[in-house]
């Protein structure tokens, strides 16, 4: 039995986040730049996002780019963001042959001005698809984010707009950048390092989280259905008893 039929389709994760970990290490171990590297990841994202479709994952998150990743050398950040714009005028039509809506989060003001406008152009013309949406977290910060849901609120309150007695979670998480996204139910981060790396510091309160040692180029849809079978074999309990759930 392949592990896609080990998949229990009834108890799916709705919503898959990933931290592509590892992408600089794997090129590194291999004697080349770790540019390298980000152009192996990039095949790993094809072929994960293709097994979530598969396995009939209504949405993925991937950390694509933090905002601490600025201060990274010059040159890495200009060759990434010229991977990106690369990737997404390549991938669309695959996101197309899918089925998959492409989204993203993060202070996207922040991305040079011809990516946002191939990345724009990518999200409009895959907005037609709904199997599954794939959103990039792109100059994300989760604190970021939580900041800003903050501001806005204090800005509504001070308008009158809103009693600060009444805001809620579900107010607040109205204007979290993935306002209309289910949170994760299932967090996966490769190369073996075990934090989140602030991301999706809200949304992952409960989510389950799978660690795995391998690194991003060598990550597959193989073992994306390895870290959904795991999680089926959790109790998710939400702060009941065993025998509650």
């Amino acid at each position: 039995m392949s592990l896609l039929e080990q998949i229990d389709k009834s108890r799916l994760p709705k919503h898959i986040a990933i931290i592509m970990d590892g992408n600089g290490r794997w090129a590194t171990e291999k004697g080349k730049l770790r540019f390298f590297g980000h152009q192996n990841g990039v095949l790993s994202v094809r072929d994960v996002v293709e097994g979530a479709v598969e396995a009939g994952v209504e949405y993925i998150t991937l950390y694509t780019f933090s905002t601490e990743n600025w201060n990274r050398p010059w040159l890495e950040v200009t060759a990434l963001m010229e991977l990106l714009i690369a990737t997404i005028n390549k991938e669309t039509k695959t996101l197309m042959e899918n089925g998959v809506r492409l989204n993203a989060i993060g202070d996207l003001r922040q991305l040079p001005p011809k990516c946002l406008k191939h990345l724009n152009e990518a999200i409009k013309k895959t907005s037609v698809n709904n199997k599954s949406t794939l959103t990039l977290a792109l100059s994300y910060s989760s604190r970021w984010e939580i900041v800003e849901a903050a501001r806005k609120l204090a800005g509504q309150a001070a308008n009158g707009e809103i009693k600060p007695e009444d805001i809620t979670e579900e107010m607040f998480a109205g204007h979290l950048e993935t306002a209309g996204i289910p949170d994760p139910e299932l967090m996966i981060r490769t190369s073996g390092e075990c934090r989140i790396s602030n991301y999706l510091l809200w949304q992952l309160a409960y989510s389950e989280l799978y660690f795995t040692q391998k690194l991003w180029p060598d990550f597959r849809r193989e073992d994306l259905f390895e870290a959904i079978i795991d999680y089926q074999k959790r109790e998710r309990r939400f702060g009941l008893t065993s025998e509650q759930v």
